[in-house]
């Protein structure tokens, strides 16, 4: 692995962190004993957020005239509110600087943001969680570079974005709002410092790591995940996303799984439509209470723990509705109890279903595990779990190393994961009828 010691040169209206490649090292992936900078401020100040449309062309302007890639970042309220909107926008450029932009008061007026950088090459940590909100604002990458996936991919054993800035850069960033209510307005001052932090040395880390990755030879790994993050369609809906409820596994009654259904049900139209997290509407522990129950009537129930409080009770009528809604369903249209399933079962099952594909999906395991090892990655990255899973359950009828590479590539694989792992799969699926 080839160090980096950062020097910091706070020089105001240019970009503050140099960095000076040293001579390689032959420590561990991720250790270093070099000293730790505390990052606590960004080195130009902390900008005024973007508010109003003229505010909004100058930050778009400048960032259209600054060069390379754009360090991007949001903030939601995600356990506070029911969507997953972006409350902020942080956005770097070389030559541009940091700009703060806050999408709520210029919804559907983003025009200039987004001809400015829509298309443009962006650098993101954990790129999945803020791509959707982004295309909610009609902000799409052309290309991207994902930080922490590249993280992962190089063999870092901790990939959260402070983490990655401290082993590659020697910084260590201010941390601690990340789980804050962002819808709040207006936003507190240390809050708008750690956000414009989460995108100060973006741009160099992905620099370091990108050298990394390709003095291990996996760049083009990295660039195929990262396209593949980019064109991700969203995730479809989950059929039954009620049976989510912490503690249904002690629900197996089917009119107790119909009441948990119920009461989710009322509940996340409330959530919907109050835009508040639907934890913090009722929480499952209430639902899996009032299910073991069965309250008669609102008396029982505002007896119930939680139930009693006073936000409970002005909603007591909707929590009795779904419970008498629940009850007086027929047998024919309770909830199984277990849950409709397109795929294969648990593998704690699979040697009491099919012992054959459990011994294919066990050699299977072992050969990505010890490959995976070689190449420093983790395993769920050299292959996603849920496409080996199904295609030991349900091999091709060609399983030769050829046949194997087309189900893995039509199971979404990319090519740097067919190449790897095609060979170690078609020998476990040919081990077995």
């Amino acid at each position: 692995m080839t160090l980096l010691v950062v020097a910091v040169d706070f020089d105001v209206g240019s970009a503050a962190v140099d960095a000076h490649r040293c001579e390689p090292a032959s420590e561990p992936v991720g250790q270093s004993d070099r000293e730790v900078v505390e990052l606590t401020e960004p080195a130009e100040g902390v900008p005024p957020v973007v508010t109003d449309a003229a505010a909004l062309r100058v930050a778009a302007t400048a960032l259209a005239a600054g060069t390379g890639p754009i360090a991007v970042d949001t903030e939601r309220a995600s356990g506070y509110r029911y969507s997953a909107r972006a409350y902020l926008v942080q956005l770097r450029r070389e030559g541009a600087g940091t700009v703060l932009v806050d999408p709520i008061p210029l919804r559907g007026r983003l025009a200039p943001l987004i001809d400015a950088i829509g298309g443009q090459d962006w650098v993101l940590h954990a790129a999945s969680q803020d791509l959707p909100c982004l295309a909610e604002l009609e902000l799409r990458p052309g290309t991207l570079f994902d930080t922490e996936l590249a993280g992962r991919l190089a063999g870092y054993p901790r990939v959260a974005l402070g983490a990655l800035v401290e082993q590659q850069l020697g910084f260590r960033l201010e941390k601690g709002h990340g789980a804050a209510d962002w819808s709040r307005r207006p936003l507190p001052a240390d809050w708008l410092n750690y956000a414009a932090l989460d995108v100060e040395l973006l741009l160099q880390l992905r620099e370091s790591l990108k050298a990394e990755l390709r003095s291990q030879g996996k760049l083009e790994w990295a660039l195929q995940e990262f396209e593949a993050v980019r064109t991700a369609p969203p995730p479809a809906p989950r059929p039954e996303p009620w049976r989510r409820t912490s503690g249904i596994h002690r629900m197996h009654a089917p009119r107790k799984l119909a009441t948990v259904r119920a009461l989710w049900q009322a509940r996340d139209e409330l959530a919907r439509t109050k835009d508040i997290a639907p934890g913090r509407v009722l929480p499952d522990k209430a639902i899996i209470e009032a299910a073991q129950t069965q309250p008669a009537d609102e008396a029982a129930l505002v007896a119930l723990p939680i139930f009693g409080g006073r936000a409970q009770r002005r909603r007591a009528d909707v929590w009795m509705t779904a419970l008498r809604t629940a009850a007086a369903l027929p047998n024919s249209e309770l909830p199984s109890s277990s849950p409709a399933n397109d795929g294969p079962p648990p593998p704690n099952r699979w040697a009491d279903r099919d012992p054959e594909a459990a011994a294919r999906l066990t050699s299977a395991r072992a050969s990505l595990t010890e490959l995976a090892e070689h190449h420093s990655l983790p395993v769920e990255n050299l292959l996603q779990p849920d496409l080996l899973r199904r295609t030991c359950w349900t091999p091709p009828a060609d399983r030769s190393v050829e046949g194997t590479s087309a189900a893995l590539r039509a199971g979404g694989a990319r090519p740097w994961q067919v190449e790897l792992t095609a060979a170690k799969v078609s020998e476990a699926l040919a081990a077995t009828p």
